[in-house]
């Protein structure tokens, strides 16, 4: 006659002569066979709270023996020299996956520039467009007043799946800007800069000269426009305007015969 051997799990259980009968292994925690409490442990709370302490003295262990060898790595604080303008920012979420993670922005002063000249900066504020600012953003790191004598100048890209490729994207876009705009033989000094997103943003934080009408219209200045609103060349010479012309003004050359 074969006899079976009873399971490690009912071994371990001490139901060895149990198993294989009705009953089962299951039946040591049915209500009827449970021991009699005997107040000596305590609730399922207990032990939650026991095991926060417990993670609580291994951190306090890795502080008091760990932190001190972190010392060999400290560096000096060197703050940024002019050869090195750029302020590159990321975003980290301690570790969890975001799409946002891999997006890196360049913040730098258009003063800090290698431009050759005013026509050079000019022409960069053009290229620029809506991403030059003549304060710095606020999430820049940078100071209020701190290089602002030509504006900011911010760039961001995400598209593309590793952080370092959005970075050199953002990098290789700048100093293609730069070299545009130091080319010789090209000015556009008569071209004016748009500041439209600037009074755009200021109208809509109700701030500045711009303000919304009170029925909830476009924006208006704070002043009346006035003369000195007008582009000059729309405006007639000054040498025409005398008090004789205002008051007798010059007639219209008469038409010829047909």
């Amino acid at each position: 006659m074969v006899t079976k051997q009873p399971s490690e799990a009912a071994i371990a259980e001490g139901l060895e002569a149990e198993e294989g009968t009705d009953i089962g292994i299951n039946s040591a925690w049915d209500v009827e066979n449970l021991e009699e409490f005997k107040e000596d442990d305590t609730t399922a709370a207990g032990h939650i709270w026991l095991q926060q302490q417990r993670q609580t003295l291994q951190y306090l262990r890795l502080i008091e023996h760990e932190m001190p060898k972190l010392v060999a790595f400290r560096k000096e604080f060197k703050p940024p020299t002019s050869e090195t303008p750029l302020v590159a920012r990321s975003i980290w979420y301690a570790g969890e996956n975001h799409p946002a993670t891999h997006k890196r922005t360049i913040v730098v002063p258009v003063s800090t520039l290698p431009l050759k000249d005013r026509h050079a900066v000019h022409n960069f504020r053009l290229l620029a467009g809506v991403r030059w600012t003549p304060f710095p953003p606020k999430d820049s790191g940078l100071r209020q007043r701190e290089n602002s004598e030509d504006g900011y100048f911010k760039i961001s890209c995400e598209d593309f799946k590793r952080p370092s490729m959005n970075l050199k994207w953002a990098s290789d876009v700048l100093d293609k800007l730069i070299d545009e705009a130091n080319r010789a033989g090209k000015s556009f000094k008569d071209i004016p800069y748009d500041r439209r997103h600037l009074d755009a943003k200021a109208m809509k934080a109700k701030k500045g000269k711009l303000l919304r009408d009170v029925a909830g219209g476009t924006g208006r200045y704070l002043s009346p426009p006035s003369i000195k609103d007008f582009p000059k060349s729309w405006l007639p010479k000054p040498s025409r305007l005398t008090p004789k012309t205002l008051l007798n003004p010059i007639p219209a050359p008469p038409q010829p015969v047909q």
